[in-house]
């Protein structure tokens, strides 16, 4: 493969991984409707 070739994948790597961590890293901190603790009055909202 050429360098611009491997250049590509690795971006395109980094960015499909760094999408996947953001979206656990913002699962984790989002309660979970589901859940018997789960209390839609203590709701924190940065606006």
């Amino acid at each position: 493969m050429s360098t611009e070739a491997i250049v590509m994948m690795v971006i395109a790597m980094l960015l499909l991984w760094g999408g996947l961590v953001v979206a656990v890293i913002s699962l984790n901190r989002r309660p979970d409707p589901s859940d018997e603790s789960y209390d839609p009055d203590h709701l924190h909202r940065d606006l």
